[in-house]
């Protein structure tokens, strides 16, 4: 018999608000983080606008000698983690450190740091290369940061697959728990890539958008799409075994119910053309949470506002769903944050936990006309009403999917 798993605590750090409630109130006001890059003078790159965070102190949640030796995704993850702990109530004094897991990725690290120590070995030598370089660049770090800060000795992973990676690192921290590996598990994701190589890199693929207008530059499922806006921060939860929860009187959002993932196994940025890899991990995560399809009614896309994510997304929610497709309400959490690359899932994960709460489904900011193929109810309006199941789905470069199946805890 497997375990069940619930969600007990959750942290975030978000361009539309730092902390949990700051954050879930600049969704309820659809709040949308976009506004002209800060952290470094784009004159001359294709992409102005970013969804950075603003206003975080790394010291009002570390000290500041532990704050001197993260980098910025790595602040962003222990802030968010120490939220969830407290969230949750959690007390690891009084919990076995080995049963604690923690499962904390980021995408691609620290860009920050490959570009400073770039610039030194390039203009100084290699005697100059700062010590800390590598622990520093590394994703890793954001898992081992967090394990450190907390106290978790148990199963620690960095799951780093690129934009799944948030929502690659809660299935895998549910999965550790269900099968008895961990009681607890500090789970999800955190990015800080708003910088000259993250911008300039994503630019070059084409996949950022080149819009000045802070209300139509990411537009998920608009016929007027043109690319994601970079987003940054950090999503981080807390899952118990249901009786560990229940043992210490834990407050419970939400039942994490099933997981499912596959790969296209077909192109290096472009999902597949026929939906079909992200289709069988919807099905899976259904099938894993034994919930039939038909029992669904909301989706939490990965929707970037990129041309053939949400054409190819649109497919995969028609093909594994049939006509049932046409009776689900699909929104895109991106529509405020921005991407938040290893970090999307997570939070949208957490997105997904207050819609079931309070009975609400959220608006895709932005959206005013699909065309052809996209013709679902994309959400243009907000919804009040029963949530009874939330989907969410992260589609990531190389080919990985990941959806994962909550459900309301009666």
């Amino acid at each position: 018999m497997r375990r069940r798993v619930v969600v007990t605590g959750m942290g975030a750090v978000t361009p539309i608000g730092i902390g949990l409630e700051a954050f879930w109130e600049g969704v309820r006001q659809e709040r949308i983080g976009f506004a002209p890059i800060t952290r470094f003078d784009a004159t001359g790159y294709k992409c102005s606008l970013a969804a950075e965070v603003k206003g975080f102190e790394a010291e009002r949640y570390m000290d500041k000698k532990a704050a001197r030796r993260m980098e910025l995704f790595c602040q962003y993850a222990v802030a968010a983690a120490g939220e969830a702990l407290a969230d949750a109530a959690l007390d690891m004094e009084r919990e076995d450190a080995y049963r604690a897991g923690c499962f904390v990725g980021s995408g691609v690290g620290s860009l920050q740091a490959l570009e400073r120590e770039c610039g030194r070995l390039s203009e100084k030598g290699p005697s100059r290369v700062g010590p800390l370089f590598v622990p520093l660049m590394i994703s890793n770090m954001a898992a081992g940061n967090v394990s450190i800060a907390y106290g978790l000795k148990g199963k620690s992973l960095n799951v780093a697959t690129a934009c799944a990676t948030g929502t690659h690192s809660i299935g895998e921290a549910f999965r550790s728990i269900q099968y008895g590996e961990s009681d607890v598990c500090v789970a999800g994701g955190a990015e800080a890539a708003v910088c000259p190589l993250g911008i300039a890199g994503f630019a070059a693929l084409n996949a950022l958008s080149a819009g000045t207008d802070p209300h139509r530059c990411s537009i998920p499922f608009d016929k007027d799409r043109s690319g994601f806006v970079m987003g940054e921060g950090a999503g981080i939860v807390v899952l118990e075994e249901l009786g560990h929860a229940r043992a210490r009187g834990a407050r419970i959002y939400a039942e994490v119910l099933g997981y499912g993932c596959s790969s296209d196994a077909y192109h290096i940025t472009s999902p597949a053309e026929d939906g079909a890899g992200a289709a069988a991990a919807m099905k899976n995560a259904l099938q894993d949470g034994c919930i039939e399809p038909q029992a669904l009614g909301y989706v939490n896309a990965h929707g970037t506002s990129t041309q053939l994510n949400d054409l190819f997304e649109t497919r995969a929610i028609k093909l594994a769903f049939g006509t049932h497709a046409r009776k689900l309400k699909i929104n895109s959490t991106k529509s405020m944050t921005g991407h938040l690359l290893g970090a999307a899932g997570a939070v949208e994960f957490i997105t997904c936990v207050k819609e079931i709460q309070e009975g609400f489904l959220h608006r895709t900011v932005g959206l005013k006309e699909t065309e052809g193929e996209l013709d679902l109810d994309y959400c243009m309006e907000s919804h009040e009403g029963e949530v009874p199941y939330a989907l969410s789905n992260s589609l990531g470069f190389g080919g990985h999917n990941a959806s994962i199946l909550l459900g309301r805890m009666e």
